[in-house]
């Protein structure tokens, strides 16, 4: 049999074994590293890889861990862990309560608002879905809400920061697009490639997070609407309603100014993601420290798990380095282009091929293992075919915040079962999140069908 036939149906096979043992409930960056090796010396027993390939990792691995871009992740991550220790989140949903409490749904409103907020600023979905979870559900089941609308709510306004800047993902989106973008412009003849950075994906983002923003608002008006009963309205008492004003400044100025210092400083093209996450760190601990919560014991929490989640997305980085060689020299890139460009119906095709793989890999892996495992593959070949780099960026990432909500191994879901009380059950959770994942396709469909919506700003921004 032809050797590159061999590589080739050993690339798929790979492909496909590896989400199998992903499934099976094995370490994500050990899976991708192991299985990869294990093809690689059978593709080497075939003469369809070469095991000194393996002498480059050492060399990519280290250019990324000393990739300046890569040092925002844990910053940003301390930034949203601190933020969390600082109870900001438990003082925006106690005020936007009060807020909107004498409308129907006025809680569920509060949930997505302070979701969008904390999402800006912190970015970390596991803290805010938990945090969310132990202070609205209980409000929102007391005021009489559907369960299910309590928990859908509260789950998908907390998978916010996957595509809110300043979301770690879309650093990982912004750089590994940058280096594919350039390769694939290389290969066309073109040498002087506009370079796409994180700013244009931070950028390209703002817009359809709005939208998403504004259709969960949408979905939660029309929900008081037509079954007023499943969330009424809270009455809030005269006297409570004295100092709300200044309950409201105290609660939004300093996330918003927090916001203003980091986002602004990126889009402004004062700061670079890198310089805007130290301040975005310095400023939460500041904020901490206003509250009196900046202590010793605090702020080594903070760098501990700092530490844990940034290992825990460069040891995947490790993996996906195997997989990518190993993949990629046994002629797997060649497949897959060779079947995208077969599939009828050219470039639309395409993107609706690759983003439904994504959205049903949703359902039994995490983000990041997505991102490490189809984006390396797909990407060269769609950008190939002229797709616009930070369009398929924004939408890869409103894709992949799904991920976090469609059962059964959707984060979001697994950190509120944690924390909801007993009467919650997980099947109220799972339907709960329904018409939310259902609002964030429509969110997708639009960003597909006018590209604009991630392409303007950036354009404009970046003249």
């Amino acid at each position: 049999m032809d050797p590159v036939l061999i590589g080739e149906i050993l690339a798929g096979v790979m492909f496909f074994g590896i989400i199998g043992f992903l499934m099976l409930g094995f370490p994500v960056a050990f899976t991708l590293a192991g299985v990869s090796l294990m093809f690689g010396m059978v593709g080497w027993h075939f003469g369809t890889f070469d095991p000194s390939n393996f002498g480059s990792i050492a060399n990519r691995y280290l250019g990324t861990m000393t990739n300046e871009v890569f040092v925002a992740v844990p910053l940003f991550i301390f930034m949203g862990v601190m933020l969390e220790r600082s109870r900001i989140a438990e003082q925006l949903l106690t005020t936007m309560g009060k807020l909107f409490g004498n409308i129907n749904g006025g809680l569920g409103l509060s949930v997505v608002l302070v979701g969008a907020l904390l999402a800006a600023s912190t970015g970390v979905v596991g803290a805010t879905v938990v945090t969310m979870g132990l202070i609205s559900l209980p409000a929102m089941l007391r005021a009489g809400y559907d369960p299910r609308l309590a928990t859908g709510v509260i789950c998908a306004s907390g998978t916010l920061g996957q595509i809110v800047p300043p979301s770690t993902v879309l650093i990982f989106m912004g750089d590994m697009l940058s280096g594919i973008n350039a390769q694939v412009q290389m290969a066309k003849g073109n040498f002087s490639p506009k370079p796409v950075s994180v700013g244009d994906m931070f950028a390209g983002a703002i817009v359809p997070s709005l939208l998403l923003i504004s259709l969960y608002l949408s979905w939660i008006v029309i929900k008081s609407l037509i079954d007023p009963k499943s969330c009424p309205a809270t009455p809030v008492p005269a006297e409570e309603k004295k100092g709300l004003f200044k309950e409201i400044i105290v609660a939004l100025i300093p996330p918003l100014a927090l916001i203003v210092a980091v986002l602004g400083s990126i889009l402004g093209g004062i700061a670079t993601a890198t310089e805007a996450s130290s301040v975005g760190a310095v400023g939460a601990m500041v904020l901490a420290a206003l509250r009196r919560r900046f202590t010793f014991e605090v702020l080594k929490e903070c760098v501990y798990s700092t530490a844990v989640i940034t290992s825990m997305v460069f040891v995947i980085l490790f993996g996906a380095a195997v997989f990518s060689i190993v993949f990629r020299m046994m002629g797997g890139e060649n497949l897959v282009h060779e079947m995208i460009n077969a599939l009828p119906g050219g470039v639309g095709m395409a993107i609706f091929v690759v983003m439904a793989l994504m959205f049903v890999l949703g359902f039994i892996l995490d983000t990041f293992e997505i991102i490490f495992i189809v984006v390396p593959v797909t990407a060269p070949v769609l950008l190939h075919m002229g797709v616009d780099p930070v369009w398929l960026g924004v939408m890869i990432s409103v894709n992949l915040q799904t991920s976090f909500m469609t059962p059964p191994f959707g984060f979001a879901l697994v950190y509120l079962r944690g924390v909801a009380p007993a009467s919650v059950t997980t099947g109220m959770i799972y339907r709960g999140v329904i018409p939310f994942v259902g609002v964030q396709l429509f969110a997708l469909l639009l960003v597909y069908t006018f590209p604009g919506l991630a392409t303007w700003l950036p354009g404009w921004i970046y003249k």
